[in-house]
């Protein structure tokens, strides 16, 4: 006998008012109905009695005429149709519905794309056979992902079910990105030819001195956006690593090695791959109780995870998988997986620099400062990140332990495996493209400026490198006026004419240009 899967009529679902009246199916229905221990989908499917068919930030709408039989097996027929293919809803479903039930789903039409795909699915998550009585030898093979709907690779054939796995991953690490209209617009764009055509028209030595300033400058504010505020020695140091990204394979010993340098002080920071629980967020002034804003990955996880997800950044060196949504994929899955105590989130930016140069993205020896871009988004950035902490923070049962850390006791590693990463590739490329647009020009206009500048001090005055230098950040400082304190010191021997030529100069080279 089918499980039954009734639709959901309702107008508000998980906090969200639907756009008008109808049911919720697919894995909306699907998760609720079997209570699986999942967050819902970023976006629920919604039948209504119009004949509109449209989508919303949090729906997908369709009319009547798209309503599913109300069993388990279309509902899922629906789902991976119209919504997708979601790891987490099938990885879930197989550990609650017995084996024999999931064999009674694939005899309903066996011969059929949605059992194949299904069939595929169970003994890729599962890694475990099952038995269906069909031959395939004259069906063509199907792709698993629908590249209309989700991103894929060229992916492999799968002789049993007849399937094209382009899944872009393992079965250890693989979360899912679905195409939205600013994904594609940003990839459609080319914003990385556009930026060789523009560092082409750049001096090389104006290209090699920004990449100087450009790497202290992005390494700097990934440790601002922790929160620290480094000594240019330490901000130099972890530039030069950032520096060198893409020229190492990403590996748990590459990972390892750059913790050592990101944590300058590792006297009250126990090193390496966690070997307890861990938690982003606050405790509770009076009691010391944990408030978590997001929760790590179990210690015991934390190896297998890693090593799942070398292996998918592996995969996506396919040529053909775009480089920014695979640096969203490992770079967010590292920093939700948190592996280490401290240095998570800078070696997670790390990470974005390492696959960018490894699919070269980047070119021409220019650092890509994303972090500085990513500072000045920060409350986007936040927001990024809680998307995918937040839902999961009600399917993690923990209690606080004695140093008021929390000790996960429910098995999560498939939350930190299977997420829809859709949300932080759109930041990323948002965070690409104002880097490429903004950050990069900023920095080789104000160096071309600077030369202009000076080679106007140089004919007038032939003060030193090191004054220059010094006066150039005392007109900086005051928009462009030299102040009293700076008139009385350094620059005593200008006189009032010879003042005002130079403000003037500067005004018309750094303000006016």
């Amino acid at each position: 006998m089918e499980i039954e899967i009734p639709s959901i009529k309702t107008s508000v679902f998980q906090g969200n008012t639907t756009p008008e009246n109808g049911k919720i199916v697919g894995y909306g229905a699907i998760i609720e109905k079997l209570k699986l221990p999942i967050p819902f989908p970023n976006t629920l499917a919604l039948i209504t009695e119009k004949s509109k068919k449209y989508n919303t930030d949090y729906w997908k709408v369709f009319p009547a005429s798209y309503q599913p039989e109300e069993t388990l097996y279309k509902q899922l027929v629906f789902a991976i149709k119209y919504e997708g293919i979601n790891l987490l809803v099938f990885k879930a479903l197989f550990n609650k519905a017995s084996k024999n039930e999931i064999q009674a789903i694939l005899n309903i039409e066996p011969m059929g794309q949605y059992s194949r795909k299904i069939w595929f699915l169970y003994e890729w998550l599962q890694q475990e056979e099952i038995n269906v009585s069909v031959d395939l030898k004259k069906r063509k093979y199907i792709p698993l992902l629908d590249t209309k709907i989700q991103y894929a690779i060229k992916g492999e054939e799968s002789v049993r079910q007849k399937i094209i796995n382009n899944l872009p991953g393992t079965k250890d690490f693989c979360p899912l990105l679905f195409k939205t209209a600013k994904l594609e617009a940003h990839i459609n764009a080319n914003i990385s030819g556009k930026k060789n055509v523009f560092l082409n028209t750049i001096h090389k030595d104006v290209l090699q001195r920004a990449s100087s300033f450009l790497l202290l400058k992005d390494s700097k504010a990934s440790f601002t956006i922790e929160g620290e505020n480094p000594a240019n020695n330490r901000a130099m140091r972890w530039g030069k690593a950032i520096g060198q990204a893409g020229q190492k394979p990403l590996s748990i010993e590459e990972l390892l090695r750059l913790q050592q340098i990101v944590i300058e002080n590792s006297r009250f920071i126990a090193m390496g791959l966690r070997k307890k629980g861990g938690f982003v967020g606050e405790h509770d002034r009076a009691t010391g109780e944990p408030i978590p804003d997001h929760i790590s990955a179990k210690e015991e996880d934390v190896e297998q995870l890693l090593k799942g997800l070398i292996a998918t950044n592996e995969a996506l060196q396919d040529d053909t998988y775009d480089a920014v949504l695979a640096a969203a994929t490992i770079a967010f899955g590292f920093v939700f997986i948190h592996p280490f105590v401290d240095g998570n989130g800078r070696l997670h930016r790390y990470i974005i620099h390492h696959i960018l140069a490894k699919k070269e993205f980047t070119q021409q020896g220019v650092i890509f400062p994303v972090s500085s871009s990513i500072l000045d988004h920060i409350d986007d950035y936040k927001t990024v990140l809680e998307s995918y902490s937040h839902p999961l923070l009600d399917h993690i049962e923990w209690k606080e332990t004695e140093d008021h850390n929390v000790e996960v006791t429910n098995d999560t590693i498939d939350l930190y495996r299977y997420f829809d990463a859709t949300k932080q590739a759109e930041f990323l490329y948002d965070c690409v493209e104002d880097t490429l647009e903004r950050v990069i020009p900023e920095e080789v206009i104000y160096l071309q400026n600077y030369d202009a500048f000076k080679r106007y001090i140089d004919n007038h005055f032939e003060m030193p490198d090191k004054m220059v230098a010094i006066l150039v950040r005392f007109l900086e400082q005051n928009d462009g006026v030299l102040s009293k304190r700076a008139l009385k010191k350094e620059f005593l021997a200008l006189t009032e004419k010879e003042i005002k030529e130079i403000e003037t100069n500067y005004n018309s080279i750094f303000l006016e240009a």
